[in-house]
């Protein structure tokens, strides 16, 4: 008989008696044993019933929280509904309310009063072997800007995302919130706000308190994989730990990823060859940036120089295309691209720089609702044949426009993808499906790929191999529908292959510390992989067998004594 305290992990209803007994939870829970389908049923009439998006957020994490493979079970069966449910959109509005709806522990908070002693806090963690992190200081949440502490929804959402698509296990995971202060003063002054009231730390002083939490994580779980998220500048971090390291940014990498992975197949669709590709990006932010070095590798290994490739590209920020003589002092992550070929013309807006370039690419990475107006949606559709128009700001309430304003503004002759989700429309007596650019297409399968090859380091061609093997990953009819994206229903066997093209990545690297892997073929390796992913469909029945062996080995020794 155990003698430990039931986890909220014991209390699963489809647990026997026997199961029961030996988790101490007899009479704890209804004394009806349930099926799996039972309990899928019982929960979705229970989300059903709630009246606002908020009220099934809330309801999903409190049964993430005490049942967390009935959770688990739920979400993988119903990815594509309850995916907007635990993260975007819906993240968002629970990001901005954090402090409000707090309602049980999720995560680990480390704040700049800890430093010096970090490691302790991460000490009190109660799962012994983390495999992963996602942290964050909350300074740049989606396109919502400084929330602080109440940031910690992205970790929480993201972190269930690892588990249900790429099948990490829930307890090898850990959302960290880093509250170094907030330069939001009406957070600061709000007395439900759960956070330090101080102002942001300077640079400097972040940087130092990063440099101990690195040492920290690593010395107490060796081979953590580290996601930076939503850092307002993500270059800093990624610069100085990335090739220490097993670390990541997906704000900058995995959103390039998933974005070249999805231009891979628009620009196939196209016919256009890269060369004559002209790509206008409305935000040169992190995320913008990003992603264009991204697509200027694909273009590289299609032929083109460097230079040539990053001359496919016109970056516009508030102030306008970013040009080297534009008289102000451009950001460092700019400078890249800053066009030098204006002969001293200043193009001041969209439009403008629209008219000039006449692209065959739309980007959207603005957080400016509608700033693709129908005027610029229909010349992008006269300028081509098939306009390639990515909206990626999220949350949805952000995006640069609508799916059915592309369509309906470009003859239905857009090849789309969004942040957020955008539901199928009828256009033209037929079904017309959206992509959807989502970074979980990726992100589960880099963090996967590395913790199972034991990498020493994430490599930029691990990113890229995580891009081209999305890109490879549809089926054929998703292929014979025109589709830039897998079917979201599949992100398990999606994740498959990302996680196999990053395995492979970092053997070619010369980072894997999992030798063997090298041994195996694909078929093997695939086989292998699955082997590997947490299932919480089976967890019922491994709980059982792991019962049922204990009272046979009981049973034996007492009947061993009993004959002594």
């Amino acid at each position: 008989m155990s003698t430990a305290r039931p986890n909220p992990a014991d209390h699963d209803t489809s647990y026997s008696i026997a199961v029961r007994k030996y988790n101490r939870t007899l009479g704890l829970v209804p004394p009806s044993v349930d099926s799996q389908e039972t309990q899928a049923k019982r929960c979705l009439k229970q989300l059903k019933h709630k009246t606002t998006d908020m009220g099934r957020y809330l309801y999903l994490g409190g049964l993430r929280h005490n049942s967390v493979h009935l959770f688990y079970r739920l979400l993988v069966d119903n990815i594509k509904d309850l995916t907007p449910l635990i993260y975007t959109p819906v993240v968002g509005e629970a990001c901005q309310r954090w402090s409000e709806i707090y309602q049980q522990p999720e995560g680990l908070y480390i704040s700049y009063s800890d430093r010096g002693h970090i490691a302790s806090v991460l000490d009190n963690w109660p799962y012994p072997k983390v495999e992963i992190t996602v942290v964050t200081d909350g300074s740049r949440i989606l396109g919502l800007g400084d929330l602080g502490i109440n940031g910690m929804g992205i970790p929480v959402g993201k972190l269930a995302l690892y588990v249900g698509c790429a099948g990490i296990r829930p307890e090898a995971t850990l959302p960290l919130m880093l509250d170094l202060g907030t330069g939001n003063k009406s957070l600061r002054e709000d007395p439900l706000y759960m956070g330090s009231r101080r102002e942001k730390v300077s640079e400097e002083e972040q940087s130092e308190f990063l440099d101990e939490l690195m040492v920290a994580l690593t010395e107490k779980w060796p081979g953590i994989v580290i996601q930076f998220e939503d850092f307002k500048n993500p270059f800093p971090a990624l610069e100085r730990y990335g090739g220490k390291y097993t670390c990541f940014n997906d704000d900058i990498q995995g959103t390039g990823a998933v974005v070249l992975a999805g231009i891979i197949n628009a620009i196939k669709r196209t016919g256009v060859p890269a060369k004559d590709q002209r790509a206008v990006f409305m935000g040169s932010g992190s995320a913008g940036v990003g992603v264009a070095k991204q697509i200027v590798q694909y273009f590289m290994r299609e032929g083109l120089t460097e230079d040539q490739a990053k001359r496919c590209f016109w970056l516009v920020d508030t102030k306008g295309l970013v040009t080297s003589d534009r008289g102000d002092k451009l950001a460092d992550h700019k400078i890249y691209f800053s066009r030098r070929d204006n002969e001293g013309t200043q193009y001041k807006s969209l439009a403008q720089v629209l008219d000039h370039v006449k692209p065959t690419i739309l980007m959207g990475l603005s957080t400016i609702k509608g700033v693709f107006n129908s005027e610029i949606l229909t010349k992008m559709g006269e300028w081509n044949n098939h306009p390639i128009i990515f909206p990626l700001s999220n949350p949805s309430a952000n995006s640069e426009c609508t799916f059915e304003e592309a369509m309906g503004h470009t003859g239905g002759r857009a090849l789309f993808a969004s942040g957020s989700p955008f539901a199928p429309i009828d256009y033209d007596g037929k079904t017309a499906t959206p992509g959807q650019g989502n970074n979980m297409y990726v992100f589960p399968g880099i963090g996967l790929g590395a913790i199972l090859s034991k990498a020493t380091t994430i490599t930029q061609s691990m990113i890229y191999a995580s891009a081209t093997s999305l890109s490879t990953a549809l089926n054929s009819s998703e292929t014979a529908e025109g589709w830039l994206y897998p079917d979201i229903a599949r992100i398990r066997d999606v994740s498959v292959v990302v996680t196999m093209g990053v395995i492979r990545a970092a053997q070619e690297a010369g980072v894997d510390r999992e030798v063997h892997l090298k041994d195996k073929n694909d078929e093997e390796l695939e086989k292998w992989v699955r082997l590997k992913m947490y299932d919480p469909h089976a967890e019922t029945r491994i709980m059982e067998d792991q019962v049922a062996d204990l009272t046979v080995d009981t049973g034996k020794k007492s009947m061993t004594g009993s004959r002594l």
